[in-house]
């Protein structure tokens, strides 16, 4: 069951410049590609494994076991992730605590999925965030979410099965191992049609290397091992440019719509 919003964006909410959303549209072409042609749809790009464990992280994937999003596990029977991944209407299940997207760690089916009410579609990107709800709990530790953010300078790390390069002619399969990438929050500035009050701009030092095509609903964390917490999920490309790594992206941040989480939760 989707629950998705009851009414438009309120007046004053921040519309955003239509961008290629790149980290966005992956989704969507998940949801078209049939299963087993899915893994040649053109993962963090310039990432690495993941050398750590993260019990709360989350494959969002088709009823087939297809990979398409990813999510944080915030609660043992509740998970937060993009928007935009989870309006498809299509049957999901969920791989939560597996650094390998196709074994391991609990699955379970989703059984209620919660749209933010402010949320905007591309190419309008507004509040793009959800929650989703497992048919039972999960043995796994979920994550704290962050008080705050933090400013610019901000060191984070990204987590995804996503593209690893940014063609699909040369990225013939996703990943199967999560990976990883250690990058710094940016002033909003930096990103095209961002809102600050909401958003997180967050760009590599290094050239070519960003989060990418099927990363989307992922954790931006801070802190380390054994002290992790949640600040964004993984929303979309912060440039016009349609290359994935040509510079920042924008997260979602999850921090500061706890009270919403908390309700929806208790609800």
């Amino acid at each position: 069951m989707i629950e998705e919003p009851a009414h438009p964006p309120a007046k004053g909410t921040k519309r955003r410049s239509a961008l290629m959303g790149v980290l966005g549209t992956g989704v969507l072409l998940a949801a078209l590609i049939p299963a087993a042609d899915a893994a040649a749809a053109p993962a963090i790009i310039g990432g690495s494994e993941a050398a750590d464990e993260y019990p709360f992280m989350v494959s969002l994937q088709a009823d087939r076991g297809t990979h398409y999003c990813g999510g944080t596990l915030i609660d043992p029977e509740w998970v937060v992730t993009a928007a935009h991944c989870v309006t498809h209407g299509k049957r999901s299940t969920v791989r939560v605590g597996s650094s390998d997207r196709t074994t391991g760690g609990t699955e379970r089916n989703v059984v209620r999925i919660v749209v933010h009410p402010d949320y905007s579609p591309p190419p309008f990107w507004a509040a793009d965030i959800a929650l989703v709800r497992l048919d039972r709990p999960v043995a796994e530790q979920p994550v704290e979410i962050a008080r705050k953010a933090g400013e610019p300078g901000t060191s984070v790390r990204m987590l995804g099965w996503g593209m690893a390069c940014e063609s699909g002619d040369e990225c013939l399969s996703l990943p199967t191992r999560l990976q990883e990438l250690d990058s710094k929050i940016v002033a909003g500035d930096r990103c095209g049609g961002f809102d600050d009050a909401t958003e997180i701009c967050v760009d590599h030092p290094r050239e070519y290397v960003q989060a990418c095509r099927f990363d989307s609903g992922g954790p931006l964390l801070k802190g380390g091992p054994g002290r992790w917490r949640l600040v964004g999920a993984t929303s979309r490309d912060g440039d016009t440019d349609p290359r994935c790594a040509s510079g920042p992206a924008v997260w979602t941040d999850v921090t500061v719509y706890t009270d919403w989480i908390e309700r929806t939760i208790a609800g």
